[in-house]
């Protein structure tokens, strides 16, 4: 089993959603996490109502810190978008995706940034190590 790690600035809408693509796409494989360098504490209803279209239901995630994070040894740890705001995070490898934050979009931006959080999140799974 590979374990992901998605980290974002507030963990409420791009970290959520890729820890959602990682389980839907995963399926049995891989064990998603997402946390944020400076969680919001909750994760955004555009968020929740985007996963909820793919028939995923994102409203039982909640917004978390990396000090909440078990202490484990991750696979990947994506950073998207937070650059200097993300820390460290022990991984065997590390990757960005510059991705725009979503959350004062209107509703067809953040669908195209959650698609393409999607593509990404089933490129990763499926890259050779």
């Amino acid at each position: 089993m590979k374990r992901f790690l998605f980290v974002c600035i507030e963990n409420s809408n791009r970290s959520q959603m890729a820890q959602a693509f990682a389980t839907i796409y995963g399926k049995g494989t891989v064990e998603g996490f997402s946390a944020g360098s400076r969680p919001s504490g909750k994760v955004n209803p555009k968020a929740i109502a985007a996963m909820k279209e793919l028939n995923y239901d994102l409203s039982v995630h909640q917004s978390k810190s990396l000090d909440d994070l078990p202490g484990i040894a991750f696979d990947y740890a994506v950073t998207m978008g937070c650059g200097d705001a993300c820390p460290l995070v022990k991984a065997k490898h590390r990757v960005d995706w510059n991705i725009p934050d979503p959350r004062d979009m209107n509703e067809t931006q953040f669908n195209e940034v959650r698609d393409l959080i999607g593509r990404k999140v089933l490129e990763l799974i499926n890259a050779d190590d």
